[in-house]
């Protein structure tokens, strides 16, 4: 299955105009406070792109550009992610790159997990490690 943001983001790159539609994810307790922290934490442009508003409006979502990077705040772990993957770490936080769609990563921490869709114009490297602090403050462990 793949994931909603994804999907959203597709239809952005395609032209559909207006906010961009991302399915928000529902996180509870200490989770969901970390990420409406992380909310106001995130830049306000990301790899030239700038934040754009998304629908329905959410805390656990923020988009840039028109759905071209999208990220979603406490998201359930990645199915396709096995106890012995191997993360790849920028600026201290790990990520898990979806071995299916090679534009979806999903940020690991000790209070939740983010995940990140964006277009291949971006370069995953910079738009990761641009995240990392925000991500590291809001999520720590």
């Amino acid at each position: 299955m793949i994931p909603a943001v994804v999907v959203a983001a597709v239809a952005a790159l395609a032209g559909c105009g207006g906010a961009v539609h991302v399915e928000p994810p529902a996180p509870q307790g200490a989770t969901a406070t970390a990420c409406r922290q992380l909310q106001g934490l995130l830049p306000p442009s990301l790899d030239g792109a700038e934040r754009a508003e998304s629908e329905p409006p959410s805390p656990y979502v923020t988009v840039w550009g028109a759905g071209e990077i999208a990220l979603r705040c406490g998201v359930p772990r990645p199915a396709l992610m096995a106890p012995t993957d191997r993360l790849s770490e920028i600026n201290g936080v790990g990520w898990f790159p979806d071995p299916k769609l090679p534009t979806l990563y999903t940020a690991v921490t000790g209070s939740g997990y983010v995940e990140l869709t964006m277009s291949r114009a971006h370069t995953p490297g910079i738009v990761l490690g641009r995240l990392a602090g925000p991500i590291k403050r809001a999520l720590p462990g």
